[in-house]
């Protein structure tokens, strides 16, 4: 890890252990161009910035400075003044004009990493790697500014010690003596020359998150994006460079991951000249920001990683960047207890003596938490009511929420409990006071998303009463877990609380009042197992990681569509964040009737617990239920720490699927396989592992046989196909001394 500063060359050098990232001030006027990022190198290119090819720098050939802005790899390109791709940054000025600019000024190499207020972001670790104090990030400002309007930029660069990824983020500061209305802050651009480079983005829906999908790269515009006031169901703000035919361990790929939980725009771009710039920030759509005289704005971070091993390596430097740099609960490297959560066993209709009930039975198959869901509060029976009004329903709740919690610790069970903080319904006593509390246009019918509004946080007296409402509901019995709902997106987008030209800014204050909220409850319940959630996994982004370990993956529990949800999750996502489940069957989404033990193996690639009425299930699942705990005992630290490969994707090859995780000193892997077809006259798999010692002795457990890491990742062995449709195994290997 190192940065440095050419005075002859004026070139940066950001070096990690494996990476480079290179970028370069030409001309008389500044230009601050990107030069490389790839493999790790001794020397610059800087004959990749092409300044002394045609058209030249304007210095030399300023009758042609539009050509020279139209090809010219920019650092962090503005708008209006010849560059025509994709800008990083957009204005109004004081004269109505939206053309800007920046040029270097300065620079400043720093030990350590700037904190960015509000946001969430990566930190350096209180100790080095070999356990002694000291920085464990190097970071580099490079101070621009747009001259004619008095408008200041700050570029931040990150680098771990521990890491192959780079942290880059922005600063804007208004240095004039008017307003300037920012329209655009865009978190990271990157140009480079196009090497037939195909994309790979995350898709999805209701049920069915994170699906892989790659396409080609052609000329124009390619964009992911949401404006629903969080990241979504159907987009994600991640996106991949790769080189076509790259594999999970071979190929160049370049990944981008924006480390926030709002609107968000991922866009490539290839030119006329077949030249490629990515993007990644804060989706301009309806964004403006009033930025007054003195004030700044600070755009969120994105996490780039450059990997020539393909996407598995890729996989593994996110998984590391965000276990060892980005969550900081005290869960992150503990095991965390087995849960049960009554939603797809009760819906809304539970009492005390039913939750109870599965407390008991819960007990005594070894699982350690119960997790109350919807429908606690208010007069809440379904959906259609009682969002805003978090007060104890007793004639549910007999004696209480404390008397629930306690009956239930006595039977040597932790309690957690659901809420949905950000929503408000139309018939609750909250919204019957406060109507203006929620985000609306006037004169307009307000749009209901079942048949619910969202608060407008964005106000001070709004965030205000729903800090007091969690901490009331979590100071009054001893809960150990919250899980955090947010169950619609954001709409009419309308806020009684900032004025008319301020209008443009409530989706990411509103992000921002998120934060905030989130900050004081981890701050003031440190100990709180905060499992975030949005209609399943809509709000599944490295933001929301900053605050809590864990997110639920997916409202979609069945084993088989897990298989492709949690594949593209876990492409970026460490295992230990990923909510996982075992449900009942026929599965409450599709219908689908899997085997008790596929089930739990797909869990166990995740948070693992339970979801389903344990009281009524079929005993030979309820059997099962204490090997699958006393399994998950057995893995979990291998689970959360472990290096993760994928060896095969059921999306793929549409018959199985095999994945797996590597202890960090090799001595043990699990890998799971599921036979999701069965086909006739086909005995066994061949299967190649990976990320063993090639050089150690493994013994297959439960099989007897030792066999060198070599042969079992380049000869393979043979998996004994299951004898069904939906079937799974586990295969643990046990490095021999």
């Amino acid at each position: 890890m190192n940065i440095t500063f050419n005075k002859e060359n004026n070139t940066f050098k950001i070096d990690t252990e494996n990476t480079s990232y290179i970028i370069g001030i030409v001309d008389e006027e500044a230009f601050i161009g990107h030069i490389y990022y790839g493999p790790k190198l001794d020397e610059v290119p800087l004959h990749l910035l092409r300044i002394d090819e045609n058209p030249f720098v304007p210095s030399k050939n300023n009758r042609d400075r539009g050509s020279f802005m139209d090809t010219f790899p920019c650092e962090f390109p503005g708008n209006g003044l010849g560059d025509y791709r994709e800008g990083a940054v957009e204005v109004i000025d004081c004269e109505g004009h939206s053309a800007v600019n920046f040029t270097y000024d300065d620079y400043k190499i720093i030990d350590g990493k700037t904190v960015i207020n509000g946001l969430p972001q990566t930190f350096e670790n209180e100790k080095s790697l070999d356990g002694k104090m000291g920085a464990k990030a190097k970071s580099l400002e490079i101070y621009a500014s747009d001259k004619s309007l008095s408008l200041k930029a700050v570029l931040r660069y990150t680098v771990f010690e521990d890491s192959d990824a780079l942290i880059r983020s922005v600063k804007i500061i208004n240095d004039s003596q008017s307003s300037i209305y920012l329209t655009k802050v865009l978190s990271a651009s990157f140009d480079m020359d196009s090497e037939n480079y195909e994309l790979l983005t995350l898709h999805g829906s209701w049920a069915r998150e994170r699906q892989i999908d790659v396409r080609p790269i052609g000329y124009g515009k390619t964009s992911v994006g949401s404006v629903k006031g969080e990241s979504s169901h159907q987009e994600h703000p991640f996106m991949a460079l790769l080189e076509k035919g790259a594999t999970q361990e071979k190929g160049k790929v370049y990944g981008f991951n924006f480390i926030y939980s709002g609107n968000f725009l991922a866009q490539v771009e290839k030119s006329q000249f077949d030249s490629v710039r990515a993007v990644m920030g804060i989706n301009p759509g309806g964004f403006k920001w009033e930025l007054k005289k003195g004030e700044s704005f600070e755009a969120p971070e994105v996490a780039l990683v450059y990997s020539n091993e393909g996407l598995g390596k890729m996989s593994r430097t996110y998984h590391d960047l965000y276990r060892n740099h980005l969550i900081r609960s005290p869960y992150k490297d503990k095991e965390r207890p087995i849960l049960i959560n009554n939603w797809e066993a009760t819906y809304f209709d539970f009492n005390t003596e039913k939750l109870l009930d599965i407390a008991r039975e819960a007990k005594k198959s070894g699982i350690e938490m119960l997790v109350m869901d919807d429908g606690w509060f208010g007069k809440r029976n379904d959906d259609n009511s009682s969002l805003g009004d978090w007060n104890v329903n007793e004639d549910k709740l007999k004696g209480g929420l404390k008397y629930l919690v306690d009956e239930v610790n006595k039977i040597g069970l932790k309690f957690g409990i659901w809420m949905e903080p950000e929503m408000i319904s139309p018939d609750s006593d909250l919204y019957r006071a406060h109507p203006d509390w929620a985000i609306a246009i006037p004169g307009r019918v307000p749009t209901r998303s079942r048949n619910q509004y969202v608060l407008d946080l964005t106000r001070p007296e709004v965030l205000e009463h729903t800090w007091n409402s969690i901490k009331t509901v979590l100071e009054s019995a001893n809960i150990e877990y919250l899980k955090w709902d947010m169950n619609r997106q954001i709409t009419d987008i309308g806020s009684a609380y900032l004025g008319k030209d301020n209008q443009g800014e409530l989706c990411h204050r509103f992000a921002l009042a998120v934060y905030e909220l989130q900050e004081r409850l981890v701050k003031t319940f440190p100990n709180l197992l905060l499992e975030n959630c949005s209609g399943g996994g809509a709000r599944f982004d490295p933001g929301m990681l900053y605050y809590g370990p864990q997110i639920w993956c997916s409202d979609d529990t069945d084993a088989i569509e897990r298989l492709g949800i949690q594949e593209g999750t876990a492409l970026i996502y460490p295992l230990s964040s990923i909510g996982a489940h075992v449900s009942d069957c026929p599965n409450h989404t599709v219908g689908r009737v899997t085997p008790f033990e596929t089930r739990g193996h797909v869990a166990l690639a995740g948070t693992f617990g339970y979801e389903l009425d344990i009281t009524k299930i079929p005993e030979s699942d309820r059997q099962q239920i204490p090997e699958q705990t006393a399994m998950y005992h057995k893995y979990h630290s291998l689970v959360r720490s472990g290096d993760y490969y994928r060896i095969a994707s059921y999306r793929e090859n549409r018959f199985y699927d095999c994945y797996g995780v590597v202890s960090k000193d090799k001595s043990e892997a699990l890998f799971t396989f599921v036979q999701v077809v069965g086909r006739p006259n086909y005995h066994s798999r061949l299967i190649r592992f990976a990320g063993l010692d090639p050089d150690a002795k493994y013994l297959i457990e439960g099989e007897n046989e030792v066999l060198s890491g070599r042969t079992i990742m380049e000869a393979g062995i043979f998996v004994q196909n299951p004898w069904g449709d939906y079937k799974s195994k586990l295969i643990h290997f046990v490095r021999q001394q």
